[in-house]
């Protein structure tokens, strides 16, 4: 693989199995004679072929359900393609689903240094970094004591992005969670986003405000049903998103 390529989708298909309606017990699975009635195969993803440049900022859009979500828990390795190939080259920052990659058990102190910990930060440096995520993050010190469980999603959107920005990451993934914050904290999060982007990372950007889509990305790619129905221009790209709403 290039070095100058990210990440590239090889004719990716990805399908969950579901239970159908109506198999409520174990019992039911039992009774149940064929095994196409206690499951169904649903696909998300559908025949994706593209490739994305070092630096690049994408805005992946489209309609809930379109497979958005998938997409980025493919990237971040969270999901296993069905049939074909993701290869990331790079590490990779997710910022997905509100309190996902915490443990809502420890405080917010613990969180900082076990993340820390995990991405490597030496005894010095997660000292230093623990201090700048907390400022960022604008929690108070007694709200930091307290364990994630007690936060509201407002509170657990700041910690996990400050988190997860604490270090230039060579993949940033943003999933509508900047949604919850309050609009100070929206912009300051959007600040960051451009020093990383500065950088020379690569964003894979989700957002229904394409304001922020039209302001920070190079390019727009639009999902419907699981597949690629656009790739290209921001304007264009978001110009086809909007048209969904109108069908």
């Amino acid at each position: 693989m290039s070095a100058d390529q990210h990440i590239i989708f090889d004719k990716v298909n990805l399908s969950y199995y579901t239970f159908n309606q109506g198999v409520n017990s174990i019992k039911d699975l039992f009774v149940s004679k064929k095994i196409s009635k206690i499951f169904e195969k649903k696909r998300i993803l559908e025949d994706i072929n593209l490739s994305i440049p070092k630096g690049q900022t994408v805005g992946l859009l489209g309609r809930n359900g379109s497979g958005k979500s998938t997409f980025l828990k493919a990237v971040a390795g969270m999901l296993i393609p069905s049939t074909g190939q993701i290869t990331v080259n790079g590490k990779v920052a997710p910022i997905l689903a509100i309190g996902a990659g915490v443990e809502m058990e420890l405080s917010g102190y613990e969180n900082i240094k076990l993340t820390g910990s995990l991405m490597g930060f030496s005894k010095k440096d997660l000292e230093e970094k623990g201090n700048e995520i907390a400022s960022f993050s604008e929690l108070t010190d007694d709200e930091l004591k307290k364990p994630l469980k007690t936060y509201s999603t407002g509170m657990l959107s700041r910690l996990s992005f400050s988190i997860a920005v604490a270090n230039n990451p060579e993949i940033l993934i943003v999933d509508e969670v900047l949604a919850v914050g309050d609009e100070g904290f929206q912009k300051k999060c959007m600040g960051r986003i451009d020093e990383i982007k500065s950088s020379g990372s690569t964003i894979l950007f989700v957002s229904h405000n394409v304001s922020d889509v039209k302001r920070i990305c190079d390019r727009t790619i639009c999902l419907d049903h699981g597949a690629v129905i656009f790739d290209g221009d921001v304007d264009k790209g978001i110009e086809i998103y909007q048209s969904l709403f109108r069908v």
